[in-house]
């Protein structure tokens, strides 16, 4: 009866860890990573997922990034001292401290959380049409001024 559900409450998705720094361990240089990261130690450097990865960062209230991190999702406890870059979700923890701008498409923020910059909405259609832009094939009819250049 109790245990026989048809229909459970999913339970909810634990991260997969693939890659720890721990809590005694500096890093120095760019990180590049696939899956799930989480630090509780200090990296001196960027922090970036493979593109198309869906990958996880967490970082601990022990932890530290001084650099610009670019991943799709990421979950903060801790301090970042640059850019954030995070067009999945991300969650801003009681004690997460980002000294930089947070470029989001989802936030979840914690009474306690602190920014120190902007936070700017960046939703998937803006970021196609500003990738299309750069790459030349804008869409967007030609003036009598930009036909003559």
């Amino acid at each position: 009866m109790w245990g026989n559900a048809k229909n459970p409450k999913p339970a909810k998705q634990s991260a997969k860890i693939d890659t720890l720094i721990g809590q005694n361990t500096e890093v120095r240089g760019d990180i590049v990573f696939s899956g799930g990261l989480h630090v509780d130690g200090i990296v001196r450097g960027n922090v970036i997922a493979e593109e198309g990865s869906g990958s996880l960062l967490t970082l601990s209230e022990r932890g530290q990034i001084e650099g610009d991190v670019k991943v799709p999702n990421v979950v903060l406890n801790g301090t970042i001292v640059g850019d954030v870059h995070a067009p999945g979700h991300i969650e801003l923890a009681a004690q997460a401290r980002v000294n930089g701008n947070v470029y989001y498409s989802l936030i979840e923020m914690a009474m306690g959380a602190e920014v120190n910059g902007n936070l700017v909405h960046r939703s998937e259609a803006a970021d196609s049409v500003v990738a299309l832009k750069r790459n030349g094939n804008s869409s967007e009819p030609k003036t009598s001024e930009t036909a003559d250049s």
